[in-house]
């Protein structure tokens, strides 16, 4: 199998690096590398800032309708491109292809809703704040922007989450694309270029998390836009904060799911199926951690076993495949020793993924599905991000009880509560610290419309990706007060005090 020697993507160029060190890039699935990516030097991170900042001048005073123009046709492209690129993430992340072609529809989604963006910008005015004075309010970009990916979504993330907003609200960017799967983004990116984005407007490098420190403390950086773990994004957050930058830092959630006695059993199990055990776990917002009520807890737990035993292991990119690999080996092992904790903690290990693989390709970076039940709160397989496709079950009494327990987690990304009730449910709504919150709804991932909002060490920052937070982050506002003076007001020697700028004077 040939080696793929993947480049750089600066100032609308593709050009080869001068790295000393070089990232392997695996099918998961087989477990053989099948590209190397550049550990990008410092001179060539550099190059890029520097040509999104000279970009920015023009993009900027692009006129925001024929900035759109070039994100209606790369939709257009998406859409084209959409089998293609399905098979990429499957093939260098290890999503089954049903997940992998949701990733690429969640570029799609956010690249809408930038087509939006004129009306998105539109400011405020108002006549007559003070007698013959006016105020109107804009919203400009800012600048150069640097985004920071994760593995987990190739697509949506940098691409859907990072890029379409920034650019289209008149910035740059310079994206640092994940390391482990940079393939889906280097192809998103030719197609910008087809659709007619200028030279500069994206740029994008791989690196380490040395050359990308570069990106947090640059003059001429902006704002950060990162996703990925907590102590990394607490990091990114207080030294770009620091250095005077915007930053929204998204990281690990461990989020739980309330089932109450009164709901919908095997309904309910299927859903947490897919929720905790999609994308191999590999997701913010999987849903790693149940809270039974004890009355069903028995039975939900034999559903929840039967069912995970249905999901058929295979390489991603095998139409009957449910449940994929796990990125890189070192990730499945860290799994595996997580698994090995919730052992000797004292879990009942219900259902036990360990060598599990795909008959055929042994060498993949297979693991099954895996159940504890029992699990309690002095256990830290219940408590700290695992990743991975590892299901805790946690027992408690009622309602309340259940709620403190979830409240208790310093991550507060997503929660969900099962249950036909309505009281509990608007209960659960507005007392649980979870930022997105699903009634009867295992990833409660609001569409592109809304903020992706990620609560307490979940998220770092002000506004949140998406939404109109979202067009917030990457605009700033300017007020523009106007008067004109008349014949005798030119006569005037003199000039109050405020200007005019007191209400009502």
């Amino acid at each position: 199998m040939s080696v793929q020697t993947l480049k750089y993507f600066v100032n609308g160029q593709w050009k080869d690096s001068a790295a000393d060190k070089w990232l392997d890039i695996y099918d998961p699935s087989i477990g053989e590398v099948i590209a190397k990516a550049p550990t990008c030097t410092p001179e060539e991170v550099e190059e890029a800032v520097q040509a999104a900042a000279a970009a920015f001048i023009t993009w900027s005073r692009t006129p925001v309708m024929k900035r759109v123009k070039v994100l209606y046709r790369f939709r257009d492209l998406l859409e084209k491109n959409i089998d293609e690129l399905t098979y990429i993430v499957a093939r260098e992340h290890g999503k089954v292809l049903a997940e992998a072609r949701g990733d690429i529809l969640k570029v799609i989604e956010p690249v809408e809703l930038a087509c939006g963006v004129p009306a998105m910008m539109m400011g405020e005015s108002l006549q007559d704040t003070s007698s013959g004075y006016d105020t109107v309010l804009y919203r400009e970009p800012l600048g150069v922007f640097a985004g920071i990916a994760p593995f987990n979504f190739p697509g949506m993330i940098p691409m859907g989450w990072m890029a379409p907003l920034c650019i289209a609200a008149g910035n740059t960017m310079v994206l640092k694309a994940s390391s482990m799967t940079p393939m889906t983004t280097m192809r998103i990116i030719e197609l910008w270029q087809e659709a007619g984005l200028p030279a500069g407007v994206l740029n994008a490098v791989t690196c380490s998390r040395h050359e990308a420190e570069i990106l947090l403390t640059h003059p001429e950086i902006k704002g950060v836009s990162f996703v990925g773990s907590t102590n990394v994004g607490l990091h990114i957050y207080k030294t770009a904060a620091a250095h005077g930058k915007r930053v929204q830092a998204l990281c690990e959630a461990k989020n739980h799911g309330l089932v109450l006695e009164d709901a919908a059993l095997e309904r309910t199990a299927r859903g947490i199926i897919n929720s905790s055990f999609g994308c191999a776990g590999e997701r913010c917002m999987a849903l790693p951690v149940i809270v039974a009520q004890e009355s069903i807890a028995d039975e939900l737990a034999r559903l929840l076993v039967k069912f995970a035993r249905e999901l058929k292991i295979g390489r991603a990119y095998d139409k009957d495949s449910t449940l994929g690999p796990l990125v890189t080996k070192e990730h499945r092992d860290s799994v595996v020793r997580w698994i090995e904790t919730g052992v000797k903690e004292g879990a009942a290990l219900l259902l036990d993924g360990r060598g599990k693989t795909a008959e055929g390709y042994e060498n993949g970076f297979y693991l099954g599905a895996t159940i504890f039940d029992n699990v309690t709160e002095d256990m830290s397989v219940g408590s700290e991000e695992i990743f991975g496709p590892v299901l805790c079950i946690k027992r408690v009494k009622n309602f309340e009880e259940g709620l403190e327990i979830m409240n208790n987690n310093p991550f507060a990304n997503g929660s969900v509560i099962y249950t036909n009730s309505g009281y509990w449910a608007r209960e659960f709504a507005s007392r649980t610290h979870g930022g997105m919150v699903g009634v009867n709804v295992g990833i409660p991932v609001p569409v592109g419309l809304f903020p992706f909002t990620g609560h307490k060490r979940s998220f770092f920052g002000d506004l949140h990706v998406l939404g109109k937070d979202g067009v917030r982050f990457f605009t700033e506002t300017k007020a523009v007060t106007t008067t004109w003076f008349d014949e005798e007001e030119m006569k005037n020697t003199v000039v109050d005090t405020w200007e005019g700028s007191v209400g009502g004077s």
